[in-house]
C-alpha cells in the first residue's frame, strides 16, 4: 500500500493505465507457477523503470519521460518546474468550448485539493536500424495466461515540489504498487487460475491521508475481513468503523457518479454562527433521495420513502451492507412480509411514518434504531444534547415524522451555554433535477431554525444506530 500526505495544500497526482501481464506455464508445479509469475512481474517492475515508460498529462499537451532524466514536452516545461504548474496547461471544459484549446499556458487554476489526472503508457517503438522478425515454432502443451493490470497509483504533492521531486514519487508509487499486485496475485492462486489484483484509495481521518490497498478482484468484503483487521492495526484505527470496504473507497471529485444521485449536497454550505456554539454534522457520504426520482411520481406521499432511501444509501456507501437502496414496492413489501402492513399496502400510495423506517431497516439492513417521541414541535429546540450526541458517535442521518411531513435531519448547530440550536435539513419534498445550485439556493438543503418545525404537531425521531464493524 501506499499512503500520502494528508495535507490540505499542495496537488494529488494521479496515474492510470494498463499494464499487459502474460505468461507461459509449461507446469503445473504450483511453486514452479508461482517463480514464472513472479519472473513477469520483475519484466514489469523494468518496464515502468525504463526509459520506455511515458506518463502524458491528460487534457494536456504535456507528456513526461520520468526515467529520461525527467524529459518533459513541451520543452517550456523543466524538471524543476512547479508541479503545481501543470494546471496551466490543462484544458478545462470552459475553454474547449469557447474553442480556445492550443498548446500554450492557460490560466492557472487553484491546485489547492485538486487532481492532476495522468495516463501511463509505454513506447512500443524505438530509435535505430530496425531488424527482422525471427519466426519459430515450436509443439508443446502450455497454459497462457494473459491478463491486463490496472495501475492506479496516487501521490499528493506540496507547493514546493517540482516536477522532478513529484514524478520520482510516483514511480516509486508504481513499483510499490507491482509488489502488492504480485503478493495478492500469488496469495489468492487457485491452481493456473489468477485473480485480477484490484487498487482502491481510501481517505483516513487526518493526519493519516489516503492510502491505496490492493485487493483480488471478485473476493467479496466477507472474505476479507482478516486482511482489514490487519489494515486497522497497522493504521491505529478503531474497530467500529469499516474504513476499508469497498463501498468506502475515495471518490474523485472529478469523476460524476453514475447513478445520477446528489451525493452530500450539504458539504457547500456555509454553517451558521452560534455564541459557543459548535457544529455536529452526518459522517461519510450518502446519496439525495426525493420526490419524482426513479421515474415514480410520488409527490404528496413518498417523503418518508425518500428519507429511509437517503438513510439506507448512508449504510450503503459506508461498506455497512452489500445491497441497493430499495424501492419503494421493496419498502412496501418488507412491510407486509413482516406483518407491519396488509397485502394490499403494496402498490399503494399509503404513507410510512418513523417506525415503519425503523421496521425496514431492521429487515433488510439489520440494522436498529432508537426512537425518539416530541408531543409538540416546540419541545424539539431543548434536544439540541441528544442530537449533538448522536452525530458525534453514530454519524448516521436521522429521519424526522411530523404530521404529515417527513425531513432527514444531517446535524445540528447547538450551543450548550444558550441552548441555541439550528438543523442541517435534507427536504425529500424536492422535485426537481440534480442541480446542486438550485438545491442549496432554494433551501431544499439548508439550515433551519426552531421555527421550521410545527410547533403544535408531535413528531418521532428515528436515530439509525451504526453496526460496529470492520
Amino acid at each position: 500500500m501506499v499512503v500520502t500526505d494528508s495535507s490540505d495544500s499542495g496537488t494529488i497526482l494521479r496515474v492510470r493505465g494498463p499494464l499487459e501481464f502474460k505468461c507461459q506455464l509449461d507446469s503445473t508445479d504450483a511453486l514452479l507457477m508461482q517463480k514464472v509469475i513472479s519472473r513477469t512481474f520483475a519484466t514489469l517492475h523494468s518496464q515502468v523503470k525504463s526509459e520506455s515508460c511515458v506518463l502524458t498529462v491528460c487534457d494536456s499537451s504535456l507528456i513526461i519521460w520520468p526515467n529520461k532524466g525527467v524529459y518533459v514536452t513541451p520543452e517550456e516545461i523543466t524538471p524543476n518546474t512547479l508541479c503545481e504548474d501543470i494546471h496551466q496547461w490543462i484544458q478545462t471544459d470552459e475553454q474547449e468550448s469557447a474553442g480556445k484549446r492550443s498548446s500554450k499556458k492557460k490560466n492557472k487554476k487553484s491546485s489547492s485539493a485538486s487532481v492532476i489526472n495522468l495516463c501511463l503508457m509505454m513506447e512500443v517503438t524505438k530509435t535505430g536500424p530496425l531488424s527482422a522478425p525471427i519466426l519459430r515454432r515450436t509443439l508443446q502443451k502450455s497454459h497462457f495466461l494473459s491478463t491486463t493490470l490496472p495501475m492506479d497509483c496516487v501521490v499528493r504533492t506540496t507547493c514546493s515540489d517540482t516536477i522532478k521531486d513529484a514524478f520520482e514519487r510516483l514511480l516509486e508509487a508504481l513499483t510499490h504498487q507491482l509488489c502488492e499486485m504480485e503478493k495478492v496475485t500469488l496469495q489468492h492462486m487457485k491452481g493456473a487460475t489468477l485473480l485480477l489484483p484490484e487498487p482502491l484509495h481510501f481517505l483516513l481521518p487526518e493526519p493519516k491521508g489516503l492510502v491505496t490497498v490492493v485487493y483480488p478482484a471478485g473476493v467479496p468484503d466477507s472474505q476479507l475481513e482478516t486482511h482489514r483487521k490487519e489494515l486497522h492495526q497497522q493504521f491505529e484505527l478503531p474497530d467500529d468503523w469499516p474504513y476499508f470496504r469497498r463501498a468506502n473507497a475515495f471518490h474523485f471529485s472529478n469523476e460524476p457518479y453514475k447513478d445520477g444521485y446528489l451525493r452530500n449536497p450539504h458539504m457547500v454550505l456555509t454553517h451558521p454562527t452560534l455564541d459557543n456554539g459548535k457544529v455536529y454534522l452526518v459522517q461519510g457520504i450518502y446519496s439525495y433521495h426525493h420526490y419524482m426520482q426513479d421515474h415514480m411520481d410520488d409527490n404528496g406521499w413518498g417523503c418518508a420513502y425518500r428519507s429511509l432511501q437517503t438513510i439506507c444509501s448512508w449504510f450503503t456507501q459506508q461498506g455497512y451492507v452489500e445491497r441497493a437502496v430499495p424501492t419503494h414496492r421493496e419498502i412496501q413489501q418488507t412491510l407486509v412480509y413482516v406483518g407491519d402492513k396488509q397485502g394490499s399496502f403494496v402498490g399503494s400510495r399509503q404513507w410510512i411514518g418513523s417506525i415503519e423506517v425503523q421496521v425496514v431497516l431492521n429487515q433488510l439492513l439489520e440494522v436498529t434504531s432508537k426512537i425518539m417521541f416530541v408531543s409538540q414541535g416546540s419541545e424539539l429546540a431543548s434536544k439540541g444534547r441528544e442530537l449533538a450526541n448522536h452525530f458525534l458517535t453514530e454519524g448516521t442521518p436521522i429521519m424526522i415524522g411530523g404530521g404529515v411531513l417527513a425531513h432527514t435531519i444531517l446535524g445540528v448547530a447547538w450551543s450548550e451555554t444558550t441552548g441555541q440550536i439550528r438543523y442541517l435539513i435534507l427536504d425529500p419534498h424536492y422535485t426537481g433535477a440534480e442541480d446542486l445550485q438550485v438545491i442549496t439556493d432554494k433551501g431544499w438543503c439548508g439550515w433551519k431554525g426552531p421555527d421550521f418545525w410545527d410547533q403544535t404537531a408531535y413528531y418521532n425521531l428515528c436515530l439509525p444506530q451504526r453496526p460496529k464493524v470492520i
